[in-house]
């Protein structure tokens, strides 16, 4: 590994240089005293977060760098002029290691979000491998249509398949398809059509991305996220007709599988045993990295593993671990009241905030309708390609699309669709918000609440409930 790392240091040092000079340039702006430093009302964490993503932004062929250089600077920052800050506490929390690991409820700090982003990205890069040398993409083509429905029906595949799985899995699978069927041409536009599909298809599922399985825990009702799907539905049929149109003119889908393509049923079974574990593990221990590769290991003893696969997905890993440990260090304490306006807004900061943490943040506020907040931190994600998991994993098989400008220009239909299934969902059930652990609806206090002043109910209760 350290052979790995010191030509590329050496080969970027003098940018390196650069870049930490620029990202500490606001530390000139400001007066000395006895609080955090800030220029104005905002805080200078702020300001050289978003000099990373801008970073991120402009110079994606040097997008590892830019993140690894961000989060020591911002972290050298923190350290030294912020004394709330507890480098330890903030990533391991205050309650013992041992009692973290034994109790899921007990988890405190950073340490299980990192652990687990860390494990599905190197575990499902191993997975998406297996599936494509499994032979089913090849054998797809018998099955798929020769124009442009051909696209549209392999996202709409995505859709579902993220549905019940990690957002992740669902588009390396869609990625390693795409690339076996369009002869490895694949359109930046469907690229992204790729991520946008996955990220929807978890948003009404409590069981299909982070974000939900977060409300889920926290006392939200499956039922009270289900709605997104109203969202999620309509945004895939749109983005998904002009992504499929773009790929079947960039480069149309093959028309005949090989004639000696065969599907290698037990790599299916491995592939199935590591989506498995995923989802097992996530019920049941909070933390589905823990079953992918409990999983992958087993599977050695069926078929060779192709380990060959981490070394190209480290960089990437490394990378959105930076931004999302980035993102933590964010001293945003409270959002705006709930309100959609507040939702429509979080789906566009989704795009380059990490959701994970604007979803606690909205979750310790309550009052949200939690379908439509499901929709925008989850879908809001896929209109850049590192503003969610997904973006970053399947930019590992097509590094072309880290160039920020031709993701918006080329997926241009993705931020339409999230703005269209946003409001096709508000002008259909408006504004409910429902129960969480710590926040009811009765008598909500959120100005303009729906669900103001409707009277002592007992138990949880939801929206649905109260309007009949």
């Amino acid at each position: 590994m350290k052979n790995y790392f010191k030509p590329l240091i050496l080969d970027n040092s003098r940018k390196l240089f650069m870049l930490t000079v620029i990202l500490l340039s606001p530390l000139s702006l400001f007066a000395a005293g006895g609080t955090v430093p800030s220029i104005g009302p905002v805080r200078v964490e702020f300001i050289i977060f978003g000099l990373i993503l801008l970073g991120v932004a402009l110079f994606h062929k040097q997008t590892f760098w830019v993140a690894v250089t961000g989060l020591a600077v911002l972290l050298t920052f923190k350290l030294v002029f912020d004394p709330g800050f507890h480098f330890m506490e903030h990533i391991f929390g205050e309650n013992p290691m041992s009692e973290q690991i034994m109790d899921k409820g007990l988890r405190q700090g950073e340490w299980g979000i990192i652990l687990n982003l860390l494990g599905l990205l190197l575990g499902f890069a191993i997975l998406s491998k297996i599936f494509e040398e499994s032979g089913v993409p090849d054998v797809l083509p018998r099955f798929l249509p020769d124009d442009w429905k051909g696209p549209f029906i392999l996202l709409i595949f995505v859709f579902v398949l993220s549905s019940f799985l990690d957002n992740i899995a669902a588009a390396l699978i869609g990625g390693s398809i795409a690339l076996v069927v369009f002869r490895k041409k694949v359109h930046i536009g469907y690229v992204a059509a790729i991520v946008a599909a996955s990220n929807a298809g978890g948003s009404g599922s409590v069981v299909g991305d982070t974000t939900t399985t977060m409300m889920w825990i926290d006392g939200v009702s499956a039922f009270n996220v289900l709605h997104g799907f109203i969202a999620a539905g309509i945004a895939l049929l749109f983005f998904s007709y002009f992504a499929s149109r773009q790929q079947d003119k960039y480069q149309r889908i093959q028309k005949d599988a090989s004639p000696d393509a065969k599907i290698d049923w037990v790599k299916i079974f491995n592939v199935g045993l590591i989506l498995a574990g995923a989802i097992i593990s996530n019920i049941l221990y909070d933390m589905p990295a823990l079953g992918v590769w409990i999983a992958i290991l087993i599977g050695t003893f069926l078929r060779p593993v192709p380990w060959s696969e981490i070394p190209g997905a480290i960089k990437g890993t490394i990378f959105l671990l930076c931004l999302v440990f980035c993102a933590s260090l964010m001293p945003v304490e409270e959002l705006p009241d709930a309100s959609w306006m507040t939702a429509l807004a979080l789906g566009f900061l989704s795009a380059v905030f990490d959701n994970i943490p604007l979803t606690k943040l909205c979750l310790d506020q309550g009052h949200y309708d939690w379908g439509m907040l499901a929709y925008s931190v989850g879908f809001g994600g896929s209109m850049i390609w590192f503003g969610s998991s997904a973006g970053v994993a399947i930019t590992n098989k097509f590094p072309e699309s880290r160039n920020v400008i031709l993701w918006v220009k080329s997926g241009w239909h993705v931020a339409v669709a999230y703005v269209i299934g946003f409001f096709t969902l508000y002008l259909i059930m408006g504004w409910e918000p429902a129960d969480n652990k710590e926040h009811k609806i009765i008598n909500c206090p959120v100005p303009g609440c729906p669900m103001a002043n409707k009277g002592e109910v007992s138990g949880a209760v939801s929206y649905i409930e109260l309007i009949k």
